[in-house]
Formats: structure tokens, sequence, C-alpha cells
């Protein structure tokens, strides 16, 4: 999914040492008991998710020709670590309310770090993720950091729960089932965080693990083509899982804690 800092990182090297996400679940699944979870029935809002490498040569995405291709929401990428911030987040952030989209935006993790000060610089970046058209907060799980399991779930909550109380909303999770099998052990602690799976297999719904009751939103495709973006781009589809999409965007559907 996602390409990590300036350059081809831990987003890209991750995903070609496992394979695209949910490859060869199949038997591992009936041994497993992963849970499988229908699609929609109906047509849910569309969109993609970007970060500086839909910015080839500087040039900017038209969020108009997006939104006018039918997607309503956009995900970009805001931080990463302890001190990247993706140079055009400002700018796709304030383009896309003017085209009246709904912004998601996300922090790659990097587990070797403290998940704190990560948690404090992207909620400071996204000023709070509470503005009309804001999607709850993201956090991009597909790097251990080299942590082992019960470390990386630890790691996780830390961030998860600070991150909760900077924005005060509910983060979203994504990641892709087997890295969620290894690194996180499968964990099924986090089902109260609405869930984003990467599953690009040609099928009519995302594997899920962690034994998650729904998927949020499901990540389709890393090689799609939406007008206003140059080159492919990530294409995803909102489940209906949190119930309408304008009431979640704009008011983040859901209170708790981790």
């Amino acid at each position: 999914m996602k390409r990590s800092g300036s350059q081809m990182g831990p987003g890209s090297t991750v995903r070609r040492r496992f394979g695209r996400p949910g490859f060869g679940l199949v038997t591992f699944a009936l041994v497993a008991g992963l849970t499988l979870v229908s699609a929609p029935t109906h047509a849910e809002p569309t969109g993609p998710d970007v970060s500086s490498w839909q910015h080839g040569g500087g040039r900017p995405i038209d969020w108009f020709s997006v939104r006018a291709a039918g997607h309503r929401f956009a995900m970009v990428k805001a931080t990463e670590g302890l001190d990247y911030i993706n140079p055009f987040f400002v700018q796709d952030s304030l383009q896309m309310r003017v085209a009246g989209m709904a912004r998601g935006t996300y922090h790659y993790a990097r587990p070797e770090l403290p998940p704190e000060p990560q948690a404090a610089l992207y909620s400071t970046i996204v000023l709070g993720q509470n503005g009309p058209l804001d999607l709850p907060p993201v956090l991009d799980m597909e790097n251990s950091g080299g942590l082992a399991p019960g470390a990386l779930i630890d790691w996780t909550h830390r961030y998860l729960n600070t991150v909760q109380t900077l924005t005060g909303r509910i983060p979203i999770v994504y990641t892709y089932p087997r890295f969620w099998q290894t690194a996180m052990a499968d964990s099924d602690q986090f089902h109260r965080y609405p869930l984003w799976i990467a599953d690009y297999r040609d099928r009519a719904e995302p594997e899920v693990p962690g034994r998650w009751p729904a998927w949020t939103f499901w990540q389709q495709t890393d090689s799609g083509s939406i007008p206003g973006i140059h080159g492919n781009t990530d294409v995803n589809v909102y489940s209906g899982a949190q119930g309408d999409f304008a009431r979640f965007a704009r008011m983040g559907g859901l209170t708790g804690s981790g």
C-alpha cells in the first residue's frame, strides 16, 4: 500500500516479502478458522489512498476530477515515524475539502520507535481530525519494526490509545491478512477499532484476520487508474459497517477506549 518517506521503503518491501495481501491463505484459513465477512450488496462510496508517490515531479492531484469520477473520499498519508511529514499533505487536504471529498489521514507505523511521540506528531499534523468531512484517524500497520508479536501488540495498543486521547476519535487500523496473522499473531484484541483491510485477490469479499466481526474499508487494488491522479493508485471501498457514510465522515461514528 504505502511507500515509506520520500523513497521506497518498508511500505513496499514488506509487501514484497510476504506477497500480495492474503496470498496463499485459502489453506491457512481452513486450518486457522479465519473470519470471512461478506461484502456489501449495494453500491458504497469508493476512493483512493495517496502519498507523495502520487505527486511524481511535484505534480498536483486534480481532486475535482477525482470527485467527478464518482469517488467520495480519499485517504492521505500524513506522517511516518517520529519526523516525516508528507510534503503534499496540506495541499491535498485543502483541495479535497474544496472538491467536497471526505478526508481520511494515516500514519505509517515505525514500531522500532516509541509509539507516543509518533501519535503526538500525527495528531498535531492532522489538527485533531475532527473537522467536517473528516474520517477517523488511521494507523497503517504493515511493518513490525523487528518486534516480537507480544511487543508489537503492546506498541499498537499504546499508539491507538494515545491518538484517541489526543483526537477524541477511535482510530481505524489498516493492515493486510498475512501481516496480521504473523507479526500480530492474529490478535483479536482490536475489535473496537474499525478495520481497513487490504486484499487484492479477485473475490467478492476480503479475508478478515484477527476475528474482526466486520471490515469497514477494503483496499481492493494497488494498480487502479483514477482521473486526476497520475499513475496507478490504491482504490478502496467503504462497507457500510459504521452506518451512513456521510455521518461517519462528519462525526466519527464511534466512541470508546482501547
